[in-house]
């Protein structure tokens, strides 16, 4: 499990939205109010923005945020419209290194994962593999279930190049049940194409997860930001309805659509 964020609007130095407000990633990693699996988030952090020509960068590491020297200064100097960060706390199997740290992108797409699947590793990864092409299997570094659910989601897009994200994100979560054969999969998504910004809530065999948004925090003024808790004590804070797809674009109001 971790706790995931995501910010959309006038760009913002990354302290703003990572760093200070009252309850922000780096204070979850330690108080969470809502992990329902875990005490602390502490195996790792990063954070992933479009760079001014528009391309996906990212900055993972796998210490705790808390004790990574270099955190204040790149959060007071990096500025972007569009952040989606993360916290980790590592789940068996999934080892505690960059590799494995989130979010992740490629030349296109920012993704993160707020769950997990049980059992992962055996049959279901390997109904999913048996989806993807090579070089998009050639593409995964790490062994979480959370980067093979973005390779899916991005062979999803390659086979359908018109396809929109919400449907992608739709279909892939129709897939995961087939695949999972009745497994607990927890299942919150983040993704970013560099316009909009799609959140998925959703779990196979349990609770949801927790997932909240706004578009009217006084702390964030004219932003939309999504969060797995409530950044601040905005009464603003709206919990994305379960098994459904929230859409966050700048031009239009929230679009939430049912899976």
């Amino acid at each position: 499990m971790c706790r995931i964020a995501a910010y959309l609007g006038e760009p913002l130095v990354l302290s703003r939205f990572l760093l200070d407000p009252p309850h922000s990633l780096e204070v979850q990693s330690w108080a969470p109010q809502e992990l329902k699996y875990a005490r602390l988030n502490a195996d790792g952090f990063g954070f992933s923005w479009y760079d001014e020509a528009g391309i996906p960068a990212v900055y993972v590491n796998p210490a705790p945020i808390w004790s990574d020297p270099n955190l204040p200064h790149l959060a007071r100097n990096l500025e972007s419209s569009l952040w989606i960060a993360s916290i980790r706390s590592a789940t068996a199997g999934n080892p505690v290194n960059h590799v494995n740290t989130q979010p992740f992108i490629d030349d296109e797409f920012l993704f993160d994962h707020n769950g997990l699947i049980d059992d992962f590793h055996g049959d279901i990864q390997q109904r999913l593999i048996e989806q993807l092409a090579p070089e998009q299997l050639a593409r995964v570094r790490g062994n979480t279930e959370s980067e093979y659910l973005f390779a899916a989601l991005r062979q999803c897009l390659d086979d359908n190049p018109d396809m929109p994200v919400e449907t992608a994100l739709a279909e892939l979560m129709e897939n995961i049940a087939a695949w999972a054969d009745g497994h607990r999969c927890l299942l919150n998504l983040l993704v970013s194409d560099g316009e909009r910004l799609y959140a998925v809530r959703h779990a196979l065999s349990d609770d949801c997860p927790s997932l909240y948004y706004t578009t009217d925090d006084e702390m964030f003024p004219g932003a939309q930001l999504i969060a797995s808790e409530r950044l601040t004590e905005s009464t603003f804070w709206q919990s994305v309805p379960e098994h459904q797809i929230l859409i966050l674009d700048p031009q239009e109001p929230p679009e939430l659509l049912p899976l």
